[in-house]
Parts: structure tokens; C-alpha cells; sequence
């Protein structure tokens, strides 16, 4: 595909700043890029990279105009790189088409139209698939779910029974949706398994990860809000509310009956003790270990978690705890030494 630089601003939504016909065969990123590619700047610590890339043409926000290089500017360069990388590849998604002979239907199924069931799936009864569904070889669709239109289902996933799906939600391989939540009760010197009666609703434009487990509630339900984008190796726990368009980033673990407020990302490797709320816009580090609640619009970090400023300054000191324990040791030797001069 050959594309002007100049109708390729036109489908990003973007402005041509330089030569407007320079040819744009391909899309790359800002190292690996040849001759004929576009690729983008969104981060600033590689702007340097926009002086030695071989690139034809960079996509930079509107603040950017001296790059020695043809431009579309746009105020969100990575969502337009998005858009070119479609342009020149499209989906990139196989397509199936019908039913096909191995996959198992139960009784009491209601299929929409064009879905489509790859070899091995498993539609247990009383299952609701909406139109335009996919879903792929060995997945397996408990009874009584419901899936809305236009969901796409990835080689063998797991979607319990009484679980819900939006439209165009995308579970990736590996992941179960609807495992029974973690809840047992000692009697006895043993413990007894606490039945899981509940569900799980994941709603529209949901996209879950690899490997991820999502329990459900044991009474009520586990809800996975609008526009949630879950990474893969995400253990979430029963009855846990995730609020709307959240990122939850790799091995992310989030403890039963916590609440997730809107736009909060929860960075990779993080833990959330039980029962607490994480507040809308609020953003927990990498690895922080979270046991309290936390407010709403601020950023934490840490185990403990506290505040990303206050966590900053206390790692700083205890880089330094090395040195000073020898400064005290020093002292204190000093100090018997004067201890013992003065005795004499």
C-alpha cells in the first residue's frame, strides 16, 4: 500500500506540517523505522530518536514543529498511530464463519446471528450468544450465560455458568470468567468450602488479558464496569466493583469485596487487601502493597502504600541507611573513646 502523507493526515484526524506528498508505504516504530514508514512521538524521553530515525514522516502532538522530518500533527499521537497501523494492516484477525461440526451445543440455546463457534467450543444450556459473536476453538460457555453482540472469545477461555457479557467485550486465552471466589469456614479443625452462589458482569467494551481469573461473588455480584482494560495474570476476587474505563495492569491482585472507582489505574505487580475503595482517577504503583483506602485524584506507591511523594522520599532514605549506620558505629566508637580518656 502507498499512501500520500498528505490523505493519510485526512484519516488521522491530523495537520501536515512539511512536504505533504512525500509517499508513506508502512508503519513502525521511532528505531526500527526505514525509509517509507511513519512512526510517532508521544513520550518525550524519545525525542531525541526523532534526529536519527530513518522514518519518512512522524505523527507528534501540536506542540512539536521543529522535527527535521514531514509531520501530522495531532493532539493525541499514539491514538493516531493506532489509526495508521489499521490503515496499512487493517485487524489483523482471522475470521470464522458459522458453526463448526464439533462444536457441542447444549438444549434451550439462543444464537444471534452470524456467530460464529470454532472447533471443540462447548455451549452448555439455556446459553444466549448475541449476534455477531465469535468464539474459538476449545472455549467453553457455562449455562445460563449471556453474551452480548459482537464478542470475541479467544481459544480455550472459560466463561462459567450466569456469567454476563457485554457487547464487543474480547477475552483473551487462559482466562476463566466466573471461578468460584476463594471462601471457606473453619469448624472442626477443618475448613469447609463456602458455596458461590453469585455471578460475574462484565460490561461493553471490555477487553481481559491472558490468564486471568475473575471470581464470582459469592452472594451478589462480581461487576466489571464499561471500557476496562485488564492485562494478563490478574487474579480478581469475589464480589470486587471496578468501575468504569480502569486499567489493571500485569499481575495485578485485587482482594474480595474491594471497590474500584472510575479511571484508576492499578500498575503491575500491585496488592489490594479486602474491603477497602480505591477512589475515581486514583493511581497505585508498581508492587504497592495497599492495606488502607485510598482517596480519590491521589497517586500511591509503596508497601505499605502512601502517598508517591512520601514513598519516594523514605526509598531515598533507605538508600542511605547503609551510610549512616556506619556514621552512627563511628560515633559511638568515637564517643567510647572519649568515654574511656576521660575516665582516666
Amino acid at each position: 500500500m502507498e499512501i500520500s502523507l498528505r490523505e493519510l493526515a485526512k484519516l488521522l484526524d491530523g495537520k501536515v506540517v512539511g512536504d505533504g506528498d512525500v509517499l508513506i508505504t508502512g508503519v513502525a516504530g521511532i528505531k526500527e523505522a526505514r525509509p517509507g514508514d511513519i512512526t510517532f512521538l508521544a513520550n518525550p524521553r524519545y525525542e531525541t530518536y526523532t534526529r536519527t530515525t530513518k522514518a519518512s514522516a512522524v505523527i507528534v502532538d501540536q506542540n512539536h514543529g521543529s522535527v527535521d522530518k514531514p509531520l501530522i500533527q495531532n493532539s493525541n499521537p499514539y491514538y493516531a498511530f493506532l489509526k495508521a497501523v489499521k490503515v496499512f494492516h487493517g485487524e489483523q484477525e482471522d475470521v470464522l464463519s458459522g458453526i463448526h461440526e464439533t462444536a457441542v451445543i447444549g438444549e434451550r440455546v439462543k444464537l444471534g446471528e452470524n456467530v460464529s463457534l470454532g472447533p471443540y467450543t462447548v455451549i452448555r444450556d439455556g446459553v444466549e450468544i448475541g449476534d455477531g459473536c465469535v468464539v474459538k476453538a476449545g472455549s467453553y460457555i457455562g449455562s445460563r450465560s449471556r453474551l452480548g453482540r459482537q464478542v470475541l472469545i479467544y481459544p480455550n477461555v472459560t466463561v462459567r455458568e450466569d456469567s454476563i457479557l457485554g457487547d464487543r467485550v474480547i477475552i483473551h486465552s487462559g482466562t476463566v470468567v466466573g471461578s468460584d471466589g476463594f471462601g471457606y469456614a473453619k469448624d472442626g479443625g477443618a475448613y469447609h468450602k463456602i458455596p458461590q452462589v453469585g455471578n460475574v458482569v462484565i460490561e461493553d467494551d471490555v477487553e481481559i488479558g491472558s490468564n486471568v481469573a475473575i471470581d464470582r461473588a459469592t452472594i451478589g455480584t462480581t461487576l466489571i464496569k464499561k471500557g476496562v482494560k485488564i492485562d494478563n495474570l490478574v487474579q480478581i476476587a469475589h464480589n470486587v466493583r471496578i468501575g468504569e474505563n480502569s486499567i489493571i495492569i500485569a499481575q495485578v491482585g485485587i482482594s474480595g469485596s474491594t471497590e474500584i472507582g472510575s479511571d484508576v489505574v492499578l500498575a503491575g505487580q500491585a496488592g489490594l487487601v479486602g474491603h477497602i475503595k480505591i477512589g475515581d482517577n486514583a493511581r497505585v504503583g508498581s508492587q504497592a502493597g495497599v492495606t488502607k483506602s485510598v482517596p480519590a485524584n491521589t497517586s500511591v506507591s509503596g508497601y505499605p502504600a502512601q502517598p508517591h511523594s512520601l514513598s519516594k522520599r523514605l526509598h531515598a532514605s533507605l538508600q542511605r541507611l547503609p551510610d549512616l549506620i556506619k556514621r552512627v558505629r563511628n560515633l559511638e566508637k568515637k564517643l567510647e573513646e572519649l568515654g574511656e580518656k576521660s575516665g582516666k
